[in-house]
């Protein structure tokens, strides 16, 4: 069962078959071959086995997931998919197989399963949707309750709500629908970005899938099968973001042991069994860690147990009676449903019809979803399982044996509207109001509005501004109080004039963004510091409390909080007007300081960097370089935490446009690149689009693809590079082995040809140059025997393209006097590792070494182009000599030359 995979210029995977579920097979297979290492970290997390490789800081996920119960979750979800829907459950069951066919090969072009010490597994039919619920179990944000609690409990019931607003824990999108009558071709146009913490690789691949019964573009989550959040089946174009419903409750338990050695719970009708069990945790490089599984009538305890601290108990677990623990009640925990049915019909649907009745059998998350279809019908309505139950319940921790707390039924029908010309959906509060208690602020969906209003013939091309737009409302309340401040020295004056001159957008080129910033984080700090707070913070923070486990910090944290809720603090908040005043005063003066008479901050691109995350920290020493525009409340919202760092770890997952007039001019783009392979051409080559807020095209001329049987024949195979034998190999101290591989032409022409074709490589010269002219010139190469084109590899990882040549029988003969024992030599370092403290030096140093392991080598030769300021100054940090600029027929370039002698006393 076998269907064929085409790649388009990016990289993307057009995976086309005979039926459905040989497409399914197809999918899968791809994901174990591209995604293979980041779909397996997926599968250890949904059965709580990552510390088993990742080691320590592993273990509070590991120990959640086994409390919740996801994996027994998935598999009762799978269960019931096979009574109710079994074609959906064989679909799913095909992806699978294919996951464990790809699985293999795919975990060979990965290097992390080496760096782990660990081999891929094997995946079951339930786990697909395991993978859905670990990444969606956190979307509803119920640690905040706990934060709620610790609020009411140190500030008072009546300050429960005082930090409402979209939390650290949380996730967002921007959504956007455009009608016929405001766009140019006169069809719908659906758009938007979703907001979630960037993870390298990314969780949204790029993908089509083609079958007789479809053919469908759209964004999937690598690990589940079909395309569920966006996509574009020709006829009808959806998208979604996060509702912010309120669809998982928290229980206070009184539990105790039983004489036998069982737990039990008080429940609405008196004590209960519950259910229990102990596993262990398997935790690399430390002893295993034992967790006791408990699950009452409400739910798994996620948090406490019965000789736990009363903190999070009863009332009188401190004066002998039962202690307690928080237990977790979740619909898919409850219905064994998330939703899978659905996703094939998705696919099938050929109008906002079949979308709309496919979408009432939604479960997991809860989502506002826009659609489209070539029609003109249009879809604006909430999809998933809300419970009813009391409003208590969305607000905190609610008793578990009151029945008044229970479970009667789902919401239904779900909120929905008419789209009259536009509608936007942006987190904020609106269409799911009934269903939540906590929305982001309404900046980001009242600025859409504003954008959209100012044309009636939008194109797909013009959605890039609207989804780079850096425009800061929410900077209105500091700024009115700086207006406002008195007394001010002549430096923190001069501060107060310029950011009220200031345009409020958080451009990346920006100094006043920085400025600004800073005020913004000191501020945090003070309002932090004020008594009305300061039973949240200081050694009262209740992120410290041991009540709490590790994993709900982000939640719990009372800096982060009261960043989130500044706006919110310095209009009404409990602090006194004057007492706002003189903070955001204070702030002005603290940053005015730092600055001397005509220095200038850095720019906001400069220190707003992402930091995306990955399962092997500082696997990637490239990971956090990228600079951005943009801020919480912008647009562009990659948000930082105020007061706590100015990188951001979330921001657009992904970037897309769908176009209902042709689906061949939609657009998107990801942060890093369709491949999930380190080294690959196609692993972050996305990355320069992404940042400069570019998109690129979706392709949909099958003749315009590459067919690919293998991910080999497609891309460079790290794994197939590294056992190559080595002309050199040298252990640099604190850098890694570097190994010298000849290039490879043919295998290794993606690889070469996305390296070299870059911006960035603009003074290599074969910017413009095809794969054909690419694989020519390295064959040609690999004829000579004066020249050699060779592969860096850093622990198994293509880092640089490394050539290598006599001058002698080089036109450069021409431009220079040579020397006996010269030898010239070209260097490209791949993208994305130049920015690692001391890379390039350690590698220069490895590679000099082996030029001069050659005893013939008296002097290295180089000529870099005389524009390229930044190789120039590389040579000269290294101890290279400058020589003369000379002209050469591609371009002028300056000559420098390193000693064997020179070398020795670097």
């Amino acid at each position: 069962m076998r269907g064929d995979v085409y790649r388009d210029d990016w990289g993307i995977p057009h995976v086309r078959a005979g039926s459905t579920l040989e497409l399914a097979h197809a999918q899968g297979r791809n994901a174990g071959l591209d995604r293979a290492w980041q779909i397996e970290i997926e599968r250890h997390r949904v059965q709580g086995t990552t510390a088993a490789f990742l080691g320590a800081d592993a273990v509070d996920w590991d120990r959640f997931a086994r409390q919740a119960r996801l994996a027994d979750t998935a598999q009762r979800c799978f269960e019931r998919l096979e009574l109710v829907a079994p074609q959906t459950a064989a679909w799913v069951a095909s992806y699978v197989e294919g996951v464990n066919e790809g699985l293999a090969e795919g975990a060979c072009l990965a290097p992390e399963f080496t760096a782990a010490g660990v081999a891929p597994g094997r995946w079951e039919p339930w786990t697909p949707l395991g993978v859905w619920l670990s990444t969606h179990i956190l979307f509803a944000g119920f640690p905040t309750k706990l934060w709620r609690e610790e609020v009411a409990r140190r500030l008072g019931d009546e300050a429960i709500e005082l930090f409402a607003t979209d939390g650290p824990g949380t996730s967002g999108s921007n959504g956007w629908l455009l009608t016929g009558d405001r766009t140019a071709t006169g069809a719908a146009i659906v758009a938007g970005d979703p907001h979630r913490f960037i993870e390298d690789p990314g969780v949204y691949q790029q993908i089509r899938l083609a079958c007789p019964d479809f053919d469908v573009v759209g964004l999937a989550v690598p690990g589940v099968p079909g395309i569920a959040h966006f996509g574009h089946t020709g006829g009808v174009a959806w998208a979604i973001t996060n509702a912010m419903a309120d669809y998982q409750d928290l229980y206070r338990e009184r539990l105790r042991r039983t004489a036998t050695g069982g737990v039990e719970a008080l429940g609405p009708g008196g004590w209960e069994a519950a259910a229990s069990h102990t596993e262990t945790i398997e935790v690399a490089g430390a002893d295993p860690v034992t967790a006791e599984i408990i699950e009452t009538g409400r739910g798994p305890v996620i948090i406490g147990g019965p000789d736990g601290d009363d903190d999070v108990g009863a009332e009188d677990g401190a004066n002998g009676g039962p202690a307690g623990g928080i237990s977790l009640r979740y619909p898919p925990r409850v219905t064994h449903e998330l939703g899978f049915e659905v996703l094939p019909a998705l696919l099938r649907a050929r109008t906002v019809a079949d979308l709309d009745a496919a979408l009432d059998h939604w479960a997991e998350p809860v989502n506002v979803v826009l659609a489209a279809d070539t029609t003109g019908a249009t879809l604006h309505r909430v999809a998933g399982h809300v419970p009813l139950r009391p409003r208590e319940n969305r607000l905190r921790v609610v008793p578990a044996n009151d029945p008044a707390y229970a479970w009667c039924g789902r919401h239904a029908p779900m909120p929905r509207t008419e789209v009259d010309g536009a509608a936007v959906m942006a987190n904020a509060r609106g269409l799911a109001a009934p269903l939540g208690v906590e929305f982001a602020p309404p900046h980001r969906a009242e600025r859409i509005r504003e954008l959209i209003g100012r044309s009636g013939d939008w194109t797909t091309k013009g959605m890039v501004d609207i989804h780079t737009d850096t425009r800061l409302a929410s900077a209105r309340p500091l700024l009115e109080l700086l207006a406002g401040a008195t007394g001010l020295s002549h430096g923190a004056a001069r501060l107060r004039d310029r950011l009220l001159c200031w345009d409020r957008h958080m451009e990346a080129d920006s100094t006043d963004a920085t400025l600004y910033a800073a005020v913004r984080a000191d501020v945090v700090h003070r309002l932090a510091a004020h008594p009305a707070l300061a039973a949240l913070t200081g050694s009262a923070d209740p992120a410290r409390s041991p009540a709490y486990p590790a994993l709900f910090r982000p939640w719990l944290a009372a800096v982060p909080r009261i960043a989130y809720a500044l706006e919110n603090l310095l209009t009404h908040g409990p602090l006194p007007r004057t007492d706002r005043l003189a903070a955001v005063a204070a702030a002005a003066e603290a940053v005015a300081a730092r600055y001397t008479e005509g220095a200038s901050p850095r720019p906001w691109g400069e220190v707003h960097r992402l930091a995306p995350w990955q399962a092997l920290p500082g696997a990637d020493p490239d990971a956090d370089r990228s600079g951005l525009a943009g801020d919480h409340d912008c647009v562009l919202s990659t948000s930082s935490v105020p007061g706590i760092t100015d990188r951001f770890a979330r921001g657009p997952a992904a970037r897309y446009v769908w176009d209902l007039a042709r689906r061949e001019d939609s657009l998107w783009v990801v942060p890093f690149g369709a491949s999930g392979v380190r080294g690959d051409a196609h692993h972050r080559d996305q990355l320069p689009l992404w940042a400069g807020g570019d998109l690129a095209p979706v392709v949909m001329d099958w003749n315009k693809l590459h067919r690919t049987e293998k991910r080999a024949e497609m891309t460079a195979d790290p794994a197939a590079s590294a056992v190559r034998t080595p002309v050199h190999e040298q252990e640099a101290p604190g850098f890694g082995t570097v190994r010298l591989v000849p290039v490879d032409p043919a295998a290794d022409l993606d690889l070469i040809h996305g390296w070299v074709t870059e911006e960035r490589a603009r003074f290599w010269g074969m910017g413009d140059a095809s794969r054909e002219e690419v694989l020519e010139t390295y064959e040609f190469l690999d004829s000579l025997t004066t020249h050699h084109a060779y592969l860096a590899l850093r622990d198994g990882v293509p880092v640089a393209l490394f050539q290598t040549y006599e001058p002698a029988a080089d036109p450069l003969a021409d431009c220079y006097d040579v020397r006996p024992g010269d030898f010239g030599v070209h260097l490209l370092i791949g993208p994305g590792d130049t920015t690692e403290r001391g890379f390039t030096a350690a590698l220069l140093s490895v590679l000099i070494g082996y030029v001069f392991s050659d005893p013939a080598h008296l002097r290295i030769v180089v000529e870099p182009d005389a524009r390229n300021e930044k190789a120039v100054a590389r040579m000269v940090r290294a101890g290279f000599e400058l020589g003369p600029e000379i002209d050469k027929p591609e371009k002028r370039a300056r000559l420098a030359f390193l000693s064997r002698t020179a070398a020795a006393g670097v």
